[in-house]
């Protein structure tokens, strides 16, 4: 189904400059781009699989809703899982069997596995189905984070700013990418912006109820994604200075501290509401785990997760520690032909200049520009209020060491589609150039739109017109150019051949393509194995880059570091005989070199 929904721009744009300052009108206009971006990610469910992410998060979210078991996958909240999980109670899901009938797992990833393959084995006959429906409460919160970013803009910039902004959002091609995946990125972008919403409330109105609502926000993004835990300093801070300045505004000290404590309160509740108030003590992995990557406390780490697991959960606890550790030993990453395993300062910069659309690109750097001469010259407090958070993470990410996707910075995008939305508000509001302002509002989403619908459904390995004189996996690697929903139409292009293996290298096919009916040859495993000859080979973009294939990280030996990357480099200058939404690339094996075995 070749859904375009985009068309018809210049017609919208025109209401939008002659009626939109209406606030029921912007509505309208907000409520009809919000439906089209429904319909474009519900268009795409059936054309795209699941992702690499999907096969982990989706079995994990089910056992924490019917289990209540939080242990599989726990380096992820489970709020978003669980949330994504939810229909499968209504669809016959099957749980699969609990990790207490079994040995205990040596280690997490174990533990995480055994988990995905219970549950997928116990579903293989309803896997579309299954599919399907997780992915529906996803697009359900991106509904709600473009009403809530038209809420915000209306607030701080007016309802034409709002309807703009909005419709900014939903022709982004990142957010149609990431808008109906089963993971924590769309999740923590609410969060993060739902989060400073209930902020700024709070220090306009520092009420009870407005601590309450601050509260349930900050556990919420606590348990979306353990990224977010640094929203606690910023919290902190906040409440300090309201402290400070409380006698200033007319606001007794009390109210604040009172009100800083509710929030605490709440917080704490929240975590362990969503963890159901599990208590379940460190296992033989969790310890194992920290013995391994805490060599030298393992025992003071130990004793503090047993002390801290006494107010919060322990999966929680271990969670955040996992992710600590993680983000500290970094993760193989590509960037613009170069390798490494700690990532770069520049990544997410460089990333976005080449994942948004050109337009977008311009309008943002503009927007920014613009904030910061108002905020400069005129003290005009409404824009810092956006520029704070976006600045906030977007330091924040770029001092991290996992530079795997564009989709990591999809929280700070918020605040550049409410920047640029009130940037073009105002541009229509210039009198003297009220025709260039309409020609630059109508040419950027304009050719936003074309972009959506030059890229639908193939969202996950757009770039822009930047990248365009090398092959895409040669600028980026991992989810920003294959993250495995293209397996299945590799799967049925195999099965219409009368295949029934298949050899390669895939983001996801080790979990999908079986439940396809198709036997998974992994030529990328470590050890290296033996593998019997099939009539095809099958390789994904990011293995083409080299980033991805197991073992190929910074550290250890140079010559095998480099033998890793460039085990697939032989079918880089090949012509394949079919290409999977510019993220599988499949080759006749006769036709095809070896890839060094």
């Amino acid at each position: 189904m070749d859904v375009r929904p985009f068309g018809g721009g210049a017609r919208l744009l025109s209401v939008v400059g002659r009626h939109a300052g209406d606030r029921f009108q912007a509505r309208a206009i907000g409520a009809g781009v919000l439906l089209l971006l429904g319909i474009n990610l519900f268009s795409v469910l059936p054309q795209k699989t699941i992702t690499n992410d999907e096969i982990i998060q989706i079995p994990a979210g089910y056992t924490a809703l019917a289990s209540r078991d939080f242990r599989p996958n726990n380096e992820h909240p489970p709020l978003a899982k669980m949330w994504a999980a939810l229909p499968l109670l209504f669809v016959g899901a099957a749980a699969p069997p609990t990790l207490a009938s079994i040995p205990p797992a040596v280690t997490p990833d174990e533990r995480t596995n055994r988990n995905v393959r219970g549950f997928w084995l116990a579903n293989s006959a309803r896997f579309e189905t299954i599919s399907f429906w997780a992915r529906v409460p996803v697009i359900i919160l991106t509904l709600a984070l473009g009403a809530l970013i038209f809420g915000y803009t209306c607030h701080l910039f007016g309802p034409r700013a709002a309807a703009l902004a909005t419709t900014l959002f939903s022709i982004e091609p990142t957010v149609l990418a990431h808008g109906r995946v089963v993971q924590t990125d769309i999740p923590a972008a609410l969060a993060f912006l739902g989060f400073f919403v209930a902020l700024h409330a709070y220090a306009v109105a520092p009420t009870l109820r407005h601590a309450t609502l601050l509260g349930l926000a900050c556990g919420a993004a606590f348990v979306t994604k353990f990224s977010m835990l640094a929203l606690a300093p910023i919290l902190a801070l906040a409440l300090l200075v309201l402290w400070w300045f409380a006698p200033r505004r007319g606001t007794p000290r009390l109210r604040i501290a009172l009100g800083a404590g509710l929030a605490a309160l709440v917080v704490l509740l929240l975590i362990n509401a969503v963890y159901l108030f599990d208590r379940q003590p460190l296992e033989v992995a969790d310890v194992n785990l920290i013995r391994h990557t805490a060599p030298t406390r393992p025992d003071t780490v130990i004793a503090a997760i047993e002390a801290l697991s006494v107010p919060m959960p322990t999966s929680f606890l271990i969670g955040a520690y996992t992710i600590f550790f993680h983000n500290g030993g970094g993760h193989s990453a590509g960037l613009l032909g170069e390798y490494s395993a700690r990532g770069w300062w520049y990544y997410f910069p460089v990333a976005f200049a080449m994942k948004t659309t050109l337009p977008f690109l311009l309008l943002a750097l503009a927007a920014l520009g613009w904030a910061g001469r108002r905020l400069i010259t005129r003290r005009e407090i409404a824009t810092l209020v956006p520029l704070i958070p976006f600045a906030f993470y977007t330091v924040s990410a770029m001092n991290g060491s996992i530079n795997i996707g564009i989709r990591h910075l999809l929280p700070a995008f918020p605040f550049l589609f409410i920047l640029g939305g009130a940037t073009l508000d105002r541009l229509l509001r210039l009198r003297c150039r009220r025709a260039l302002g309409m020609a630059v509002v109508v040419l950027t989403l304009g050719w936003m739109g074309v972009e959506a619908a030059r890229a639908y459904p193939h969202y996950i390995p757009y770039l822009n017109q930047l990248a365009r004189s090398q092959p895409h996996w040669h600028y980026l690697s991992d989810s920003n150019v294959e993250w495995g929903d293209d397996v299945g139409a590799l799967a049925r292009y195999l099965q219409a051949r009368g295949e029934t293996s298949v050899r390669g290298a895939l983001s996801g096919g080790w979990g999908t393509l079986p439940l396809y009916g198709i036997e998974y040859l992994d030529m990328a495993a470590l050890p290296p194995q033996p593998l019997r000859e099939t009539r095809y080979i099958a390789v994904g973009a990011s293995f083409l880059n080299g980033s991805t294939v197991p073992g190929a990280t910074a550290g250890g030996d140079a010559a095998f570091q480099q033998g890793r990357r460039d085990l697939f480099a032989a079918y880089r200058g090949r012509a394949p005989e079919a290409v999977f939404g510019h993220s599988i690339y499949l080759y006749r094996a006769d036709d095809a070199a070896p890839a060094g075995r």
